[in-house]
């Protein structure tokens, strides 16, 4: 099924809900988190504790933070530009939501201190001692994972329709 312009609309609406509820949950853990304490949820598999990541996934190339902030506003780009392809319902919300990750994460690292561009992701969620992520983490991962997903099936982006063949044989 072809997607409407309203489809196309709701990716703004998705990226902004994500936005949204990245920064009240990374506001919420910054009032109500002692920094590195950990606070079971579910045992030791899923803790709240907070930490302040000037790297990428894994505390990666913590040094290098001005570039993670290029990168993160021309990911933004990029999915902006991509969105006018999308042609489908599932498109449409696994870009929505992969966008709202990437502004929230782009906005950390303009926004966020120490500093303009060289801003530290807040992380709050422990999974099982081998990473601490975000809300904006979990709609990247599944928004990327949904639109692979969608493109290994070929569902998304949707092929422009083939034009009509004419046989001029007799």
């Amino acid at each position: 099924m072809s997607a409407s312009r309203g489809t196309r609309l709701s990716i703004p609406v998705l990226a902004t809900a994500v936005v949204a509820a990245d920064q009240l949950t990374k506001w919420w853990a910054q009032t109500s988190l002692t920094p590195g304490s950990a606070t079971p949820v579910a045992g030791e598999f899923l803790q709240w504790r907070l930490v302040y990541n000037p790297g990428a996934a894994f505390g990666t190339a913590a040094a290098y933070t001005w570039i993670l902030t290029v990168i993160a506003g021309l990911a933004v780009i990029g999915l902006c530009a991509f969105a006018r392809r999308v042609h489908t319902y599932s498109g449409a919300t696994a870009v929505g939501v992969l966008l709202g990750g990437a502004i929230s994460h782009f906005a950390d690292r303009l926004l966020r201190a120490p500093g303009f561009a060289r801003g530290h992701i807040v992380d709050f969620i422990d999974y099982n001692g081998y990473f601490v992520g975000n809300v904006a983490d979990i709609a990247i991962v599944g928004g990327a994972a949904a639109l692979a997903l969608l493109t290994v099936l070929r569902l998304e982006p949707a092929a422009s329709p083939e034009p009509a063949r004419v046989d001029n044989a007799v």
